[in-house]
């Protein structure tokens, strides 16, 4: 079965290190709660999720915060938004998810966020909880910057995606609407909490949230004398601490307002206060005993409501004035909307709804029905989503290849030989990195060596090569030396950092590695001393390679074989190696080739393009036929299908087979993890398929593949790390493996270096826009 056509799982995957910025619990604030709400509920419900938090702080003194907050930063210390982000950048970050509210960071209209997000590396998605229809113009500024840095945008509800669209000028296909998550609560009779309260018997009335003087409850304390005369045996529980900024200029006036304006109006006794932030066990139990909530807000301008969300999606029968969410959330007979600032309407509609009974419960059930799909295990997922869609939007929006192509010069990137350095020491390059560290524990390869001693070759014969580049060769040809077992006639491949061979004969591969390598130096150096050498090492490995059963083995020794013959085209023990290699290949690709599988093994597993390669340069008309088709399927199986942008389609990016499980013949393939080794070895068969063929379409393709390094991938994420010049090993279901081993970044600096080759006579022959067009 050809699965080539087929959406990976994991294009879309949900990404696993989410940081979470906004302030958080036990600061007493909304966004507070809805932040650890939405920690709480991506740890639950995303598999093998690994987010955390980085708080803002409206003291100096912060808050005993849980472990999942990671980093705090004072909201009015502009410097410290940016040690901030350089933290965030510093974790191996997927996606920063901000939640935006003006009133939690410093600077005018909240500005010093820009200061954060501007420096940040990774996709970022905002919520925003306010949107102003009649922003000031530094509210409007600050909102569409924030817009404008982030990938996506989160609203939650439609009249804010209005907003964002009409006043912001957002665009709309930036834009998720996603409901303001709730608690998955059962529905139940709200009797059956009543005697957490020494309710029992009573007709609760409920509203909660920070008590401050915009959320109108004095026009309910006002309606309770008109309830009271019809229900005697209603309370109605006011819950919610005083907001915290309230409380430091003008202690709890607003509180004891509302408590005397009961006694005046002779309902106190039909009234309780709850002082206190509650937890969310506590909170559904409060909800749990409501039989009515309420909401008495004063403003119109009002986006989101937790508190209404809440007593929505729990099934709570809900009274409210038409500020903006509610308008839209208690629709279609969810509940019921009274003016602003009219007692009288408040009495009428409570009066109606504990009246009939009937009406109030069926406007619970169409409310719970609807918050079914606001529970956190809905909304969550509609995040990662958006998170995943963020980073999507990264590798479409990912940096060009040809940073100079609107003047019409075609620029690759420029070569970085830093970490080539920092992973050499005297005795030859160091396997394995951690980050960019060189990791000493896991010693050298004759693999790796192999492969740089021909970068080294490479950059010598281009000119791009000093004294240091000529003694990295020496030490490189050294190890080679050293690995040779003349009793074997074979490589060694692993040895340890004090120089101990742990293996007496390596590889099959790791030989050919170094044939090619020996090959390279033969056909490629002046210097007699590099060439004598060589020759000596190669006249004793080659015969050995037509017993190899590996046909990458194979593969690599016939390339080491042609570059040899460049120098000694007329060598006949050479060519006769080379035509039992070719045809070992040839058998090898009849014996396991069918129509919808042209290729050399039922497997697809590592460095696969070199086997058509192989056979390109075979001198062999067959073999160079089969090389073509089967570079051609190989391509066709490693492209992924092609995403819509804007209403446009163009060439799918690069999408290497995954070494998590390769991909065998009748069987799903392997997405990940992608390795840099792929994308080398097939700009390396591309470019020679071009150069064979004339074909200017192998040479796009060549250039398409090595923007798979830039983060034209299946995560949006660039591979190459230009600070340091290395490469990073490998593409994760969820994320790039950080560290900078020998083989990634010698396969990055292997392909730029054979691409700025092939470069120069598409310069020479005005070829630039031909090729530069075919990337857009």
């Amino acid at each position: 079965m050809n699965t080539s056509t087929q959406t990976p799982p994991s294009l879309f995957v949900q990404p696993k290190n989410v940081a979470f910025v906004g302030d958080y619990l036990p600061r007493q604030c909304g966004i507070a709660t809805f932040t650890a709400d939405l920690y709480k509920s991506y740890s639950t419900f995303i598999p093998n999720a690994r987010p955390w938090v980085v708080s803002v702080n409206d003291t100096t003194e912060g808050y005993d915060y849980p472990d999942e907050v990671r980093y705090e930063f004072f909201q009015h210390d502009l410097e410290s938004y940016k040690k901030a982000a350089e933290f965030l950048n510093s974790r191996n970050v997927d996606v920063v998810c901000l939640q935006h509210e003006y009133g939690i960071y410093g600077g005018t209209a909240g500005n010093y966020i820009l200061t954060l997000l501007r420096n940040l590396k990774m996709p970022i998605v905002s919520t925003f909880h306010t949107i102003l229809k009649t922003p000031d113009q530094d509210q409007l500024l600050t909102l569409k910057a924030i817009a404008d840095l982030s990938a996506r945008v989160v609203c939650m509800s439609e009249k804010g995606r209005q907003f964002l669209t009409s006043i912001y000028e957002i665009p709309d296909e930036k834009i998720d609407v996603i409901a303001h998550g709730i608690p998955d609560m059962p529905f139940v009779d709200p009797h059956f909490y009543k005697d957490r309260f020494e309710m029992e018997g009573k007709q609760v009335l409920l509203t909660f949230g920070l008590l401050s003087p915009n959320k109108g409850i004095e026009n309910v304390i006002n309606a309770l004398p008109r309830i009271v005369e019809q229900f005697p045996n209603v309370v109605y529980m006011v819950l919610g601490a005083t907001h915290p900024h309230l409380i430091r200029h003008e202690g709890e006036a607003y509180r004891d307002s509302l408590k005397k304006l009961a006694q005046d109006n002779g309902v106190a006794d039909h009234i309780k206060f709850y002082d206190q932030f509650v937890e969310l066990d506590d909170l559904l139990e409060f909800l749990g005993a409501a039989d009515i909530y309420i909401t008495p807000y004063l403003n119109p301008a009002q986006i989101t409501s937790g508190t209404l969300a809440y007593s929505v999606g729990v099934g709570k029968a809900v009274i409210s004035t038409p500020y903006w969410h509610a308008e839209e959330l208690l629709a279609d007979g969810r509940g019921i909307l009274v003016p602003f600032g009219d007692s009288e309407a408040i009495a009428d509609q409570v009066i109606n709804l504990l009246t009939d009974e009937p009406m109030r419960h069926a406007m619970r059930k169409r409310g719970y029905l609807m918050g079914r799909e606001m529970i956190w295990e809905n909304v969550i997922k509609q995040y990662a989503e958006s998170f995943g869609q963020a980073r999507l939007e990264r590798m479409r929006a990912s940096q060009s290849l040809f940073p100079g192509s609107n003047n019409g010069n075609l620029q690759l990137p420029t070569l970085k030989l830093d970490h080539l350095y920092r992973l050499s020491d005297s005795t030859g390059i160091i396997q394995h990195a951690r980050y960019h560290l060189p990791f000493y524990e896991e010693g050298y390869c004759t693999d790796d060596n192999a492969r740089a001693l021909i970068l080294t070759m490479w950059l010598k014969e281009t000119g791009q090569h000093d004294r240091r580049i000529d003694q990295l060769a020496d030490t490189y040809m050294a190890f080679l030396n050293y690995a040779f077992s003349p009793e074997k006639r074979r490589f060694r491949n692993f040895m340890s950092y004090d120089r101990q061979w742990l293996e007496e004969v390596g590889s099959e591969d790791s030989t050919g590695r170094a044939i090619w390598a020996l090959g390279t130096c033969i056909g490629r150096s002046d210097e007699q001393n590099t060439l004598t050498w060589a020759m000596t090492l190669i006249e004793n490995v080659l015969p050995g390679t037509v017993d190899m059963e590996s046909p990458r083995s194979w593969a690599f020794a016939l390339l080491g074989i042609h570059e040899y013959l460049k120098r000694f085209s007329d060598d006949r023990l050479a060519k006769s190696i080379q035509q039992k290699l070719v045809n070992k290949l040839i058998f090898r690709y009849h014996e396991t080739a069918s129509d919808d599988w042209r290729w050399f093994e039922n497997t697809l597993a590592y460095d696969n393009a070199v086997m058509a390669h192989a056979l390109l340069v075979s001198d062999n008309r067959e073999g160079i036929n089969i090389g073509f088709t089967a570079l051609e399927w190989l391509i066709e199986q490693q492209t992924a299908t092609p995403l819509p942008d804007n209403g446009k389609t163009g060439k799918g990016h690069f999408q290497p087979i995954g070494s998590d499980g390769f991909y065998s013949k009748g069987l799903l393939r392997a997405y990940f993890d992608q390795q840099p080794l792929e994308a080398q070895s097939t700009i390396s068969a591309c470019l020679t398929a071009w150069q064979y063929s004339s074909d200017p379409e192998w040479h796009r393709r060549a250039l398409r593949v090595f923007r798979w390094f830039t983060g034209h991938n299946d995560l949006g994420l660039p591979l190459y790390d230009s600070m340091t010049g290395g490469c990073r090993d490998g593409l994760h279901i969820d994320r790039v493996n950080q560290n900078q081993g020998a083989e990634s970044t010698l396969s990055y600096l292997l392909a730029l270096t054979e691409l700025q080759v092939a470069v120069k006579p598409l310069l020479e022959k005005s070829f630039v826009r031909a090729v530069t067009s075919s990337l857009s």
